[in-house]
């Protein structure tokens, strides 16, 4: 029997709204669809769908709302004019989630009861897999669309559990990939409600300043979803040893990441290709290998893949053909010579230790 796997980011709801996704169906038949689309670069090789998703028996998955905002414009970056209308899309995923709920294809995760129910009933073995909804707990990936902090407040109530303060370029809370800021007069007073209201804090594309900032101030669960080394990656989206030793002394897990460019310096956005520079699944690995070094153990490894996450088979290892194929790293971590428990760990083990501890 495949374990059960927990992937610690995904940007369904994005997929499904902007890109225009019908999830539910098959991959085979999304991708069909998109064969001559050629607005987009992964159009016809996206990898994730809830179909895939129970293929690969990954029962729970942190799901994405997103939507930037940069009101002077920016070419290189989507985003939106105004908080107000990145609220309004933000509120187009929830819906989308709502709408796969109504149907019984996924099921929100907000608390320690259901994430517990949830457990027992992906570990029943008398249900067929391909029949059982996909959990989800909500994040929020980047803090923009919250248009004054009482917004916060009613995403909690609707069901965010997690949130990043900021994504790429400068934020109207922190600063994110690609920029230099650290957080704002605004961010602050949002870090202090964040705490009151137990949220995880994913720290994912925080500035260095930033990131240093949040992790003085915040005294709340925190977590890094989908983050790979520095060390191996030398660029700013990468975590830094030092970084990652303040993770640890803070019990946070971090989730490795698929995007090529996070796995390994030789690849290039849009100019590389994942099969010619040989770059597969076990090149993660190598990843969690140098933040166990640090750690002494396995426990604040997991998967955070962010498979479709503006990329797709163009950009992911070449031993991936869908989201499915996280299992193969029971075979590869076992060849590294990870214990079944290390492997445990990886899959689902330390993310439910982390929200078990959170939750409780």
């Amino acid at each position: 029997m495949k374990k059960l796997i927990i992937d610690g980011h995904l940007d369904l709801s994005m997929n499904a709204i902007e890109w225009n996704r019908d999830l539910v169906q098959p991959l085979h038949l999304i991708r069909a669809r998109e064969a001559n689309m050629k607005d987009r670069p992964d159009r016809g090789k996206g990898t994730v769908c809830l179909p895939e998703l129970r293929k690969g028996r990954i029962g729970l998955v942190v799901a994405t709302q997103l939507a930037r905002v940069s009101p002077k414009g920016n070419p290189a970056l989507s985003a939106w004019s105004s908080p107000q209308q990145a609220w309004a899309m933000t509120q187009a995923q929830l819906a989308w989630y709502r709408e796969m709920e109504r149907l019984g294809e996924m099921v929100a995760i907000r608390n320690l009861p259901e994430l517990e129910a949830h457990l027992d009933l992906w570990n029943n073995a008398e249900i067929p897999d391909d029949s059982k909804p996909v959990g989800y707990i909500l994040s929020l990936e980047g803090a923009d669309s919250l248009v004054d902090i009482d917004y916060l407040h009613r995403a909690h109530e609707y069901g965010l559990r997690a949130i990043g303060m900021s994504h790429f370029g400068p934020g109207r809370y922190a600063g994110g990939t690609k920029s230099t800021d650290g957080i704002s007069e605004a961010g602050f007073r949002l870090l202090r409600e964040i705490e009151h209201l137990n949220l995880i804090l994913d720290v994912t594309h925080l500035t260095d300043e930033a990131f240093s900032e949040a992790v003085a101030h915040f005294n709340g669960p925190i977590w890094a979803s989908h983050h790979n080394v520095r060390k191996l990656v030398p660029n700013q989206r990468q975590l830094s040893d030092d970084q990652i030793r303040i993770l640890i002394e803070k019990g946070a897990v971090i989730g490795g990441m698929l995007d090529c460019w996070a796995m390994d310096i030789r690849f290039i956005d849009a100019v590389s290709d994942p099969w010619q520079l040989d770059i597969k699944l076990e090149r993660l690995i190598d990843h969690w290998d140098h933040i166990c070094q640090i750690a002494g153990n396995s426990r604040h490894i997991a998967i955070g893949s962010d498979l479709d996450g503006i990329f797709g088979t163009e950009q992911s290892p070449w031993d991936l053909d869908s989201v499915a194929d996280l299992q193969k790293f029971e075979a590869l971590l076992t060849q590294r010579g990870y214990l079944p428990d290390d492997i445990d760990n990886i899959f689902h083990k330390n993310w439910l230790r982390f929200l078990r501890k959170a939750w409780g």
